[in-house]
This record gives C-alpha cells, sequence and structure tokens, in this order.
C-alpha cells in the first residue's frame, strides 16, 4: 500500500528568505519606481519608507500568527484560528480563500505584464503581441513549478542571484556617477506635511507598498519550513529590511543619474516605461542596456515563481481542511505539491494578463486583500491573545497592541487611497464569496446555521 502524499519539511531560514525576497523584488520597483515620482516628485523617497515601515509592523503581525500556526495556507490558518474553527472563522477564512483565488492570479498577471512592458525595451510589441508574451510568462513559470520541494529551493536560490546582481549592479552604477547621495540630501528641500497627509501620497505609498507585499510567503509555506518558530519570523524581518535598503539605495541611485523632474515630466506625458533601461543606458550605453533589461526579465520571472509557489498552497490547505472545494485538495502522487491548485490559480492568471492593464492590477491588489486579511489579521490577534493568553507563542511581538492598532490605521489609508472603482471591485468579491460561503453553511448546516449554535 502507498503511502498518502504529505507536504515535506526542507525549506531553512536561507531559502524562506529568498523566497520572500524574490517574491518582493519582482518586476514591481522597477514599473512603480516612474509613477511614484511622477505623484510625488522630489517626496518620493518618503513613499518608500513609508512603505517598509508598514510592512515591518505588519510583519510582526504575520511572525506571531506563522510562528504560532506553521501549516500550508497561512492566513487561511491564522483566520480559522483566530475567529474559531467551528464559529466565524469558517466564514472569514472561507472568504480569505475566495478572494485569494482572484487576487493570487491578479498578482502572477502583474508580474507577467510588467515582463511584457519591459520587454519592449529589446523588441518592439504590439498590444496583442505583449499580451501572449504575458501569456507564456505563466505557462513557463508553472512549468517550473510542476516539480518537488526540494528542487524549488534550488531554483529559488538560483533566481535569486540574479536578483541580487541586477539591484546591484544599479546601486553600484549610480555610486560611481558619483552623485549618489545627492537625492537624500535633497530630501527635507521639497517636505509638505499637507503632501504627506494627501490623497496623492496615499496612492503613491499603494504603489510601494505594492513592490514590499511577499514577505510574508513564507506563511503560506508554513508546512514545509524546518524549524518554523524561529525561522518563519526571522525570513520576515530579515526579508523586509534587506529589500528597504535595496530599494531605497535602487531609487537614489536612479534619480541621481536621471532627476526626478524629468521623470516626472515623462510620467505626465505617458513616455517611457523603461526608466531603469534608460538609466542603465546613460550610465554604460546601449549594449548594457539591453543586458541590464534581460536581467529585470529575470528578477520578473523569479519574483512570478515565488507568487505562484506560496499562493497555490491557500487554496489546498483549506480544501484539505474540508472548507473550500474538495479538488484542490489534492497533492500530485510522486511529487508531493498541490498540482490542481496550481494549475487553476495559473488558468485565471493567464485569462487576467490577457485582460487587464498594470495600472489596474496593482490597486485591486492591495483592495482585495486589506479588509479580510490583513486587517482581519490584526483584529484576530487580539482575539487571540485575549484568548489564550501569550505564554505559549513561539514570538511575541514588541510593545504590543501598539503594531496591531498602527497597522490597521495604515491599511485603512492604504484601501482608502486605491479609489472608488476598485473599493467597489473589492465589494463584489467580498460579496460574491459571503453568498457562496452562505449557501454552502446552509447545505452543510455549519455556522451561523450549526444545529449546536457557533462555537
Amino acid at each position: 500500500m502507498e503511502a498518502t502524499p504529505t507536504l515535506q519539511r526542507r525549506l531553512g531560514l536561507f531559502q524562506s528568505s529568498v523566497i520572500n525576497m524574490i517574491d518582493m523584488v519582482g518586476i514591481g520597483p522597477f514599473v512603480t519606481l516612474p509613477i511614484v515620482m511622477g505623484l510625488l516628485g522630489g517626496m518620493f523617497l518618503y513613499a518608500w519608507i513609508a512603505g517598509a515601515i508598514l510592512s515591518l509592523i505588519d510583519a510582526m503581525i504575520w511572525s506571531e500568527l506563522g510562528a504560532a500556526y506553521p501549516m500550508a495556507g497561512g492566513s487561511y490558518n491564522f483566520l480559522k484560528e483566530a475567529y474559531g474553527k467551528n464559529g466565524m472563522g469558517r466564514m472569514m477564512s472561507f472568504l480569505y480563500v475566495w478572494q485569494t483565488v482572484i487576487q493570487a492570479p491578479l498578482v502572477a498577471a502583474s508580474a507577467a505584464i510588467g515582463f511584457s512592458q519591459y520587454l519592449g525595451y529589446l523588441v518592439h510589441l504590439t498590444e496583442w503581441e505583449a499580451k501572449a508574451v504575458s501569456g507564456a510568462v505563466i505557462i513557463f513559470i508553472t512549468f517550473l513549478l510542476y516539480r518537488k520541494i526540494d528542487s524549488i529551493g534550488k531554483i529559488g536560490v538560483l533566481l535569486w542571484t540574479g536578483v541580487v546582481l541586477t539591484l546591484g549592479w544599479i546601486i553600484v552604477g549610480g555610486i560611481a556617477n558619483g552623485h549618489f547621495l545627492e537625492p537624500l540630501k535633497n530630501i527635507a528641500s521639497d517636505f509638505s506635511w499637507g503632501q504627506l497627509l494627501s490623497f496623492t501620497f496615499g496612492q503613491a505609498c499603494v504603489k510601494t507598498i505594492y513592490s514590499y507585499l511577499g514577505y510574508y510567503n513564507v506563511c503560506h509555506l508554513g508546512g514545509e519550513i524546518k524549524n518554523p518558530g524561529k525561522n518563519i519570523p526571522r525570513s520576515m524581518f530579515i526579508s523586509v529590511i534587506g529589500i528597504a535598503v535595496l530599494y531605497l539605495a535602487m531609487n537614489m541611485s536612479v534619480s541621481s543619474v536621471i532627476p526626478w523632474q524629468e521623470i516626472k515630466h515623462w510620467q505626465d506625458g505617458g513616455q517611457n516605461n523603461f526608466v531603469v533601461s534608460t538609466f542603465l543606458e546613460r550610465l554604460y550605453g546601449q549594449t548594457a542596456a539591453k543586458v541590464g533589461t534581460i536581467m529585470i526579465l529575470w528578477v520578473a520571472l523569479a519574483s512570478l515563481f515565488a507568487v505562484m509557489l506560496g499562493y497555490s498552497r491557500v487554496p489546498y490547505a483549506a480544501a484539505a481542511d474540508g472548507a473550500f472545494f474538495k479538488i484542490f485538495g489534492k497533492l500530485h502522487p510522486t511529487k508531493n505539491f498541490p498540482y490542481v491548485s496550481l494549475l487553476v490559480l495559473a488558468g485565471i492568471a493567464f485569462v487576467f494578463s490577457m485582460l487587464f492593464k498594470m495600472k489596474h492590477i496593482i490597486d485591486g491588489i492591495l483592495a482585495m486583500r486589506i479588509m479580510v486579511q490583513f486587517v482581519g489579521q490584526a483584529i484576530g490577534v487580539v482575539l487571540l491573545h485575549k484568548r489564550n493568553g501569550t505564554q505559549q507563542l513561539p514570538f511575541k511581538m514588541p510593545l504590543y497592541p501598539l503594531p496591531v492598532l498602527l497597522a490597521i490605521a495604515m491599511w485603512l489609508f492604504i484601501f482608502y487611497a486605491t479609489g472608488l472603482t476598485i473599493i467597489i471591485s473589492f465589494l463584489v468579491v467580498f460579496g460574491s464569496g459571503l453568498t457562496v460561503y452562505i449557501a454552502m453553511a446552509k447545505y452543510k448546516k455549519q455556522w451561523p446555521f450549526a444545529l449546536g449554535g457557533p462555537e
């Protein structure tokens, strides 16, 4: 009799941190760098600093939950535990999985679309050719992920090497140019409290936070992490701090060669989506810029790899728990990974990459996550503290409950900054998920229709 396939704990601290980082450093910083400068002008660095602060604060919440419940699925388990396995937790965790089936493919589509945008620097693409490239990228990454987790860790390290080399080249180029610190020296001259509290600053933060998202990817892989009580929190803090330093250095490097005024002019006129390629061209010439563009495309592929790896575990975890459609709970009979979940998410991502544009996707990604996942988890930590105390927690967040209160306030501001159209889109997805859950719960006699009442 063959053994039942199970997830294997094979990823250590280094590989966990690498997978987080390649998820974070996708095409995001290359696409959003000029957008943020176009929105904020000389205050662009403040948006990147704000994104880092929010990510660090939110990572405290994820660390406490991830270390306490190191299982595949991340937020699915956290919400279920916080709000009650047989009570409201059923609904919250189902809504999270429902929105993941929409927002995870959106994240993947954004990486694929960004890939095709930067490819336009090397090869002129018509609109339909760009869409075809985006779809092909989704298919290629799915092929890479269709294997055992041991191989995944090795591929992740290889992809991360390309990420480090790319960012390192950009940063070293700016330093060698001799004006690297100029943007930092000028950071106070353009400061305005009014702009810092404005809707426009919120829109800029939506873009920077999009570029930081992924620091929690290790939580989705909780069932495959060695020594999770220590490695899950450590990998998140290493990822956020390391990537924040790289992002700030990259922005300073680029703006020390191409002034933000010039980039803002391009953005206002809808010109030049290849700012980092142009930066390399000015420093080293066109051949070097082409090599740099190829490396940026490598980074986009690396991010898409990490995104699809982590999120494919979420519907699987819910289905294995009997809380989502049963077919998502299947593991590959020999390779031990959730292949049905991976293929479904990849299929939806393929469609999204054909339908949507980058500017709509970035706002949509954040709006889909904030209320149920980020705010829901923050409130959930408070509920768990009251119910279970903190004695048994492998990781305890410092200064509790201040990080929770700050995270909720900042996430609500970002939600507001996504704009009315995107908020309505979230409400449609949320409402449809709520309708499906209520119908299923009534049929199965689960909360709030359980015969024995809620937990």
